[in-house]
Parts: C-alpha cells; sequence; structure tokens
C-alpha cells in the first residue's frame, strides 16, 4: 500500500518546529514574562511614571543606588519599558554628570542584551538570500556599512530597541553596532538626562521646580539632535 502523501508545507513546518523549537520555547517564555508585568502593572495602577518614581525612592537612600540603575537599565529592554522615563530618572538621581556617566554604561548594556537576543533568534531562522527589494537593499547597507548606518538610525531616533533587536537579528558586528550605539545616543542621552537634573523635587509632582540653567543645557542639546537628525535624515534618504 503506497503511504499518504504528506503536503510540503507539512513538511517544511515540521522541520522548522524541529530546528527552532528552542528558540519558539524561548519566544513563549519571554511572552510570558511580559505579560505577567503588565497583568501585575495594571492590577496594581503600576503606570511607567509611577514605576520610575518607586525605583527613584528605592535606590535614592542606597549606596548601590547606581548599580541598581544600571542594572534595571541594562534588563529594561526585555519588558520594553520606556528608555526615556529612566533616562530622566538618571539626571534627576545622579545629576547630570553623573547621571550621564551611568546612563551611558546602562544604555549601551540595555542595546547589547537586546542585540543579543535577537542574534540568538535571529541565529539559523533568518535567510538573506529570500528577501528582495528595498528590505534587501537595506539589509546589506546595514551589513556592509555597519557603523555608519547605526549611527544614523540613533541619530534620527528610531526606536531604541528595535533597532537593537533587528542588527542583532541581521548578525552586523556587534562592535560596529556598539560603537555607532555609544556615539549615536551621546546627544539625546545628555539632553534628557539635563531634563531629569534639572528637576527639584519629586517626578510626580504636578508643578515641579525647575533649575533653569541645567534645564537650558537639555533644551539645547535636544535642538542639536534634532539638527542631526534632520541632517542624517536627509543623507540616508540621498544615499538609499
Amino acid at each position: 500500500m503506497t503511504p499518504p502523501h504528506t503536503p510540503p508545507n507539512s513538511l517544511s513546518f515540521t522541520r522548522f518546529l524541529t530546528q527552532h523549537w528552542q528558540k519558539l520555547l524561548g519566544a513563549v517564555i519571554w511572552l510570558a514574562v511580559i505579560g505577567a508585568y503588565a497583568l501585575y502593572a495594571r492590577a496594581h495602577d503600576l503606570t511607567p511614571v509611577a514605576a520610575v518614581q518607586t525605583l527613584a525612592n528605592t535606590i535614592s537612600g542606597t549606596v548601590y543606588g547606581p548599580l541598581i540603575y544600571i542594572l534595571i537599565y541594562a534588563l529594561r529592554p526585555l519588558l520594553f519599558f520606556p528608555a526615556t522615563l529612566l533616562t530622566i530618572a538618571g539626571g534627576f538621581l545622579f545629576g547630570t554628570v553623573l547621571g550621564v556617566l551611568y546612563t551611558v554604561i546602562g544604555s549601551n548594556a540595555s542595546a547589547m542584551v537586546a542585540y543579543l537576543v535577537g542574534r540568538w533568534f535571529g541565529n539559523g531562522v533568518l535567510d538573506s538570500e529570500s528577501s528582495t527589494g528595498v528590505m534587501q537593499r537595506y539589509t546589506e547597507r546595514l551589513r556592509q556599512h555597519s557603523f555608519a548606518t547605526v549611527l544614523t538610525m540613533r541619530l534620527i531616533f528610531l526606536p531604541y530597541d528595535l533597532v537593537s533587536y533587528v542588527c542583532g537579528f541581521l548578525r552586523i558586528d556587534w562592535r560596529a553596532f556598539l560603537l555607532a550605539t555609544a556615539i549615536g545616543s551621546i546627544p539625546g542621552t545628555i539632553s534628557f538626562v539635563s531634563f531629569g537634573a534639572s528637576i527639584e523635587g519629586t517626578l510626580t509632582d504636578f508643578v515641579p521646580r525647575i533649575d533653569p540653567w541645567t534645564l537650558g543645557l537639555g533644551v539645547v542639546m535636544f535642538a542639536i539632535s534634532l539638527v542631526l537628525s534632520r541632517y542624517f535624515r536627509r543623507r540616508e534618504a540621498r544615499q538609499m
């Protein structure tokens, strides 16, 4: 008797499951962690701003505050927690100079965490020959000109975590990625840390007291970031 014919699509799907079950399991666990945090935050009315205020209250009275801040910042992309709020909190907690230092360390660590996660999920899954058109051209550009492309994406304020995950998934050179991230994030980091450092009182005050000089530094750096963003957007459009 001739065995029943198995559709090609079923064979492909079975082969995919056999080869990548670890990644599928990892994705399920990751989604479960995100879902658990979302349910906890909803049950306790824990908004991102309230979470940052709780963090500020927790670490402001301990000598391990900087280490806790950096660790939380590094793990932040796993929950897609807003980086901007933590950056502002860094300025509020540690001042402009130390805030920039700790935030640069934390943000680059978080970028590498997202990059490594993306690289693990992309390893053996992405077929670089299967894509065509604009996406394929941009992928090749990202791999061949990693530093310049990542620097541009950081300066034009593309979603921070998304860029990190995609760069890891596409397996671009990690050294170029890290260096471009470190340089490209500096203007925005100084800007938002300065905003945080200018706040006097608490982060949840309806009308917080503001240090005008520190706020002015943040405004200047933000303006510089916008100018750089516009320049690099135009250059990227011409090159594509």
